[in-house]
């Protein structure tokens, strides 16, 4: 089994002024909303989730991006509800949230 049901990353990529990345769109600030969020709802630590940054994760034509683990499910977003719906759905309901699957 492994130490945590769900590892989330955000990419929190920044790239030279102009180009494409994850960390354009707010992402460190989306995967520190995140953290909060699975720290307040008690799903912290071993056993539960853990909320990781990422480098570039090379998906960011379709950014923001982030990717569930153990399912590899990968989610693009725009703000604090999309992070919402993904945290109540996904990691609490086992649910994946399809309109934002990538």
């Amino acid at each position: 089994m492994s130490y945590f049901k769900h590892h989330v990353f955000f990419c929190c990529n920044q790239r030279e002024p102009g180009a494409t990345c994850c960390n354009n769109h707010g992402a460190s600030a989306m995967k520190d909303y995140a953290k909060d969020r699975i720290g307040e709802l008690g799903l912290k630590g071993k056993g539960k989730v853990r909320i990781n940054s990422a480098g570039c994760l090379d998906r960011c034509d379709n950014g923001p991006v982030l990717v569930v683990y153990p399912e590899g499910v990968w989610y693009t977003y725009i703000d604090k509800s999309d992070i919402d719906e993904i945290i109540e759905e996904h990691l609490l309901n086992g649910r994946v949230v399809e309109r934002l699957k990538i």
